[in-house]
């Protein structure tokens, strides 16, 4: 199962950076990979992630080891909120 994140509005590269910083924090237990574009020069950039599958609309994702309970939903949608708040930009958020 995956949570892929859609961010809406600048700084995108910032809100990047605070989602791996998430991931990277997260117990492997829970969320076993990421995956986020990879800016090039600014300009040119890579939809495929790391494990070969294309993130498409997302800008990044976290792969759950399990499916994930509610709670552990809950905690990363607020680990998110906080990491993003001082940055200003928007995220949509779906697990499937």
């Amino acid at each position: 199962m995956k949570s892929f994140i859609k961010i809406y509005g600048p700084p995108v590269f910032e809100a990047l950076k605070a989602l791996e910083g998430i991931a990277t924090e997260s117990p492997k237990t829970a969320i076993v990979s990421y995956a986020r574009l990879i800016l090039r020069k600014e300009i040119e950039v890579d939809l495929i992630s790391k494990s070969g599958e294309t993130l498409g609309e997302h800008d990044f994702y976290f792969e759950w080891a399990r499916e994930p309970t509610y709670q552990e939903l809950d905690d990363l949608i607020k680990k998110i909120d906080e990491a993003l708040r001082p940055l200003g930009c928007k995220y949509t958020i779906i697990t499937k």
